[in-house]
């Protein structure tokens, strides 16, 4: 019997969630070894059962989809991560392969088409969706560099933008400090920093620039 590859699912929305267990079950050489709804949940649990290979969300909650992949990929790099996320443009898809994923797959993708990222990626290959390849390739042909002119954004470093994220979520400093193992002075220094360098002057105008930027999504009242 052969043995089965250990995948671990990443994902928010549940009836999006049981659909790929119940999909993947189906296919007798995985196994589903966990789940998690955000991302400091998925750290946790990913660093205690090492799977062979992680379906990762890019949009979750707490630590977004690309700050998970540099944790894991830190600690352990020899897990294969496929992204199966909404985003196509090629800042997403760039910063993703910036942060070590192995595929890139769009959520409207195929079931044939999902299937075949996931064998790649488990074959060691790097898969990304055919409506978006050419993007990438421009991308990484210039230097890597994002097609766009260099913005206030740019200067924002990885933890402002995991504070940022958390802030528009609606969590408090206490509650952040928590979340990142971090005091409280140093989540009101993050801020600080993000206010000045963004010129936003409150948590609503945060708020809204992290909507905008993909970061969470918006409350649909």
């Amino acid at each position: 019997m052969h043995k089965k590859h250990k995948v671990f699912i990443v994902e928010d929305h549940q009836l999006f969630r049981e659909g790929l267990k119940s999909m993947l079950n189906s296919r007798g050489d995985i196994e589903i070894v966990g789940d998690a709804e955000d991302g400091l949940d998925a750290i946790r649990k990913i660093r205690q059962v090492k799977p062979e290979m992680v379906l990762l969300d890019l949009s979750i909650p707490k630590i977004s989809g690309i700050s998970v992949m540099k944790e894991i990929k830190r600690d352990l790099p020899e897990i294969k991560i496929l992204a199966l996320t909404i985003h196509e443009s090629d800042q997403y898809v760039l910063e993703a392969f910036d942060a070590g994923v192995n595929g890139y797959c769009i959520k409207d993708a195929s079931r044939k088409e999902l299937m075949v990222a996931i064998d790649s990626v488990l074959q060691g290959k790097s898969y990304i969706s055919p409506g978006i390849s050419d993007q990438v390739i421009e991308g990484y042909l210039d230097s890597k560099k994002t097609l766009k002119e260099e913005s206030d954004w740019d200067t924002v470093t990885q933890r402002e933008r995991e504070v940022l994220k958390l802030l528009a979520e609606g969590y408090s400093n206490k509650e952040i400090a928590g979340f990142l193992h971090i005091s409280v002075k140093t989540v009101e220094k993050h801020r600080s920093n993000l206010i000045s360098k963004l010129d936003l002057h409150n948590v609503a105008q945060l708020t809204t620039f992290a909507i905008q930027k993909g970061l969470v999504e918006a409350k649909i009242m």
